[in-house]
């Protein structure tokens, strides 16, 4: 077994024992320089916290437990394919490779695939279900919150 099954084994593992439970069938393991940092499985009917997925809780646990925001070097292994929210996650913190064991067509006969928010998500913001408005303040781009922070930054 290579270093990428043998992780992957182990966020199927975490996905049984979440099934065990009575949770959902996911599970994340972040590994850095071949290390487990972090691991987690999906809590979101547990928590009543729509964000509380294994990806995004593994996360979590590894920002605390690096003391950093900063996950470059990292990889993520999930039991399944990660939905949008959770590859934004772990690109914005800088994880460099996600791999996962079940894809979205795997899941689709059990309701477990987050293809169709893919999808959505690939349209222009003015096309999106959900509307995305753009209220605009009485600032201009030199005043507001995001000049006050960049003066605060430089203090």
């Amino acid at each position: 077994m290579n270093r990428d099954e043998a992780f992957l084994q182990q966020a199927i593992e975490l996905a049984q024992g979440n099934i065990a439970k009575g949770g959902r069938p996911f599970g994340a393991v972040l590994v850095k320089d071949g290390q487990v940092v972090a691991s987690s499985v999906n809590q979101t009917f547990e928590t009543n916290d729509p964000t509380d997925h294994a990806e995004m809780a593994a996360l979590r646990a590894a920002t605390r437990a690096l003391n950093s925001p900063d996950l470059s070097g990292t990889t993520m292994y999930a039991s399944g394919q990660p939905c949008p929210m959770c590859l934004a996650a772990m690109r914005i913190a800088g994880v460099e490779r996600a791999v996962h064991a079940y894809s979205n067509d795997d899941g689709a006969p059990f309701g477990l695939s987050n293809a169709w928010l893919y999808g959505e998500l690939a349209n222009p913001a003015a096309e999106l279900k959900m509307k995305l408005e753009h209220a605009g303040t009485a600032h201009d781009s030199a005043s507001g919150i995001y000049a006050e922070w960049k003066q605060a930054q430089s203090r």
